[in-house]
Formats: C-alpha cells, sequence, structure tokens
C-alpha cells in the first residue's frame, strides 16, 4: 500500500505546480522574494517604507457555492479570478493597496491541467488587482470530497498610510452616493440562484432573449476588481468618505457597514438600470424585492460616499478606470441604516 493506492497523488502535485508556474510569473511584483515551491512566500517591505504609518489590511474569502457552477459547465479559467476578487475588493474598501494573494484549493482529487487552469484565473485576477501571487496550496481530500469537486479560498494582504485609511467616520450629511456597477450576481448568492433554476447543463445552456446570452454565460460572469477604480478616485484627489463592497447581504447589510450612527443613507432604485439577469431571478423565483436587495448586488458591487464638490471628479476617475458608476443616493440624518426609495 502507498499514498497513491490511498487517493493521494504526490506526482499529480508536482505537475500541477509545474504547470501553473508560467501564470503566476506574470504576476509577480518587484518586492516579490525567491521563486514558486518555497514553504512560504517572501515579500518585501521596500513597498511600504515611505509612508508615515504604514498600516498592513487583509482580506480572505472564498467563491461561495458559484464553485458548483463551475463543475456543471465545466468552466474553470475564471472562478480564480472570483475568488481574489472577494478578497481585494475588501482590502480596497478600506483604502488599501493589495499587495499579495495566495489561493486554497480543496479536492477530490488532483487533475494537474484543471487545477492549473484554476490557477491561471486566479492569477488573471492578481494582474487585475496588481498584487502578486506569491503561493498558495492544492490538497487531495479522497473520501471526504468527491472526486471531480473542488473548493476555492484564499486571502490578499495589502497596506495603506494610516491616514488615508476609509473608516466611514468621515461621512456626514450631505454627501452623496456613487455606486460602481457589477458585472452581475458576481459571488454572493449562488445558493438562491441554484433553487431558483434548475442546475443542469440543459438549464445553464438555455439562451434567453432578455439576457442577450445564455444562462450560464450571465451567471458565471466573474466578478469585478474595483482596486484600480477606486486608486483613480483617490488620483484625482477626491477623498473617500465611506466605501461599501456589496456582497452577501446586499445592500441591508452591508452599506451601514460603512456609516456612522448619525446618518443614513438613502439610495434611489431608479438611479440606474438594474441588470437583467437579476429581473430574471425575481420572476422566476417569484421572490420578494426586499429579499432581492437583501441577497444581491442589484447591479452595484460598490458604494462610496464622497462630498458633493467631488462627484464629478468621482465618476471620471472611475470611468477612466473602465467602470461604470451612477449617483445612486445621498447621505442624511439618521440612525446608521440605509432605506431604498
Amino acid at each position: 500500500m502507498d499514498y497513491k493506492s490511498s487517493g493521494v497523488d504526490i506526482e499529480a502535485g508536482y505537475k500541477s505546480v509545474e504547470l501553473m508556474k508560467e501564470s503566476v510569473k506574470g504576476t509577480l511584483r518587484p518586492e516579490v522574494l525567491g521563486g514558486l515551491g518555497g514553504f512560504s512566500g517572501a515579500f518585501s517591505m521596500s513597498a511600504i517604507k515611505d509612508m508615515e504609518e504604514p498600516v498592513l489590511l487583509s482580506g480572505t474569502d472564498g467563491c461561495g457555492t458559484k464553485v458548483k457552477l463551475a463543475f456543471l459547465m465545466d468552466k474553470h479559467d475564471t472562478i480564480g479570478i472570483d475568488a481574489v476578487a472577494m478578497c481585494v475588493n475588501d482590502v480596497a474598501c478600506a483604502g488599501g493597496e493589495p499587495l499579495f494573494f495566495l489561493d486554497y484549493i480543496a479536492c477530490g482529487k488532483n487533475y494537474p491541467e484543471r487545477i492549473a487552469t484554476i490557477v491561471s484565473g486566479v492569477a488573471e485576477g492578481c494582474k487585475q488587482s496588481g498584487c502578486a501571487l506569491i503561493g498558495g496550496e492544492t490538497a487531495e481530500h479522497p473520501g471526504l470530497m468527491p472526486e471531480d469537486e473542488y473548493d476555492l479560498a484564499g486571502f490578499s494582504v495589502g497596506v495603506c498610510d494610516k491616514k488615508d485609511i476609509i473608516t466611514g467616520e468621515a461621512i456626514k450629511d450631505g454627501d452623496l452616493l456613487i455606486g460602481i456597477a457589477s458585472s452581475g450576481v458576481h459571488s454572493n448568492g449562488f445558493s438562491l440562484v441554484r433553487n431558483v433554476f434548475e442546475m443542469s447543463k440543459e438549464s445553464l445552456d438555455t439562451y434567453y432573449d432578455e439576457l442577450g446570452e445564455t444562462l450560464g454565460e450571465a451567471l458565471i460572469r466573474p466578478t469585478i476588481i474595483y482596486v484600480k477604480a477606486l486608486k483613480a478616485v483617490k488620483d484625482a484627489g477626491v477623498t473617500i468618505h465611506g466605501c461599501s463592497h456589496i456582497t452577501g447581504g446586499g445592500f441591508y447589510e452591508n452599506i451601514p457597514r460603512m456609516l456612522p450612527g448619525s446618518v443614513k443613507a438613502v439610495v434611489k432604485k431608479d438611479s440606474y438600470d438594474i441588470p437583467p439577469i437579476f429581473k430574471l431571478i425575481q420572476s422566476t423565483g417569484d421572490i420578494a424585492e426586499e429579499m432581492m436587495y437583501n441577497t444581491f448586488n442589484m447591479g452595484l458591487g460598490m458604494v462610496i460616499a464622497v462630498d458633493s464638490k467631488d462627484v464629478d471628479a468621482t465618476l471620471t476617475g472611475i470611468e477612466s478606470a473602465g467602470q461604470k458608476a451612477f449617483v445612486v443616493g445621498d447621505v442624511v440624518a439618521g440612525n446608521g441604516d440605509v432605506e431604498l426609495v
């Protein structure tokens, strides 16, 4: 008896590492020390030496049950972007610059080509956010997970000068809310989506006129990474008073997280066009509107609060980074909650 007969193929692990090396190499920053394959990833602190009071920020997350969609569609090249996005967007939400990322893939069986494809998506997410992929782990779990399934998670570390951290404390009555468009469902709410639609190849391959594509294509689209858009706002000289990454819990859970207790956010539902995928989910599942806004991003992946005088510069900065943005509401006196009107 040996390890391979027990379900763990060490040679497959070696092959996975070899296949992913080129993807990883494309993410490296000058601060990365050493190469792929060490026991730890090394990153020089030279990137932060000129800051007055550098603060490290971190974020960890996964893709939730969106990975089930990747299994069904046999499409594994973008789910890694989702994993990176969920982490680096949280870091950027606090005003940080993501520096590096590490991933963790747990699988029932290591198929090297598929693992390398997943990691190519992770690498693409790192490129989009400007952070380095400095390490990771692929773990085979025979008997614990089905052979054809995997889970993907990771974490990112970023940095910010303490004076530039976005805490929400600066939000005040009269500020305006800017929403940055999402690409669709992103990586939250898929447990509900999988109950609304039959999760089969036939269902996912069904073309919907209102979507202009198949259901699967609309759902698998990767989460937008907002690092460059938020940096463009900062580079435009705008001080972001508050920032909310709209993930699980939708508007009702996430927007209050950026608010001080003396104000509330008022979001105007008709201030932007809700993507058709959300309308299809709501109508097909007969879901109440409040539940939709309490589960999904409804077309806005990030909401930021800025001074009213900075609105034009904010919109221009976001659009210069290739993202769409809208004035979606304002801040008024209140008790730290959000109101949708």
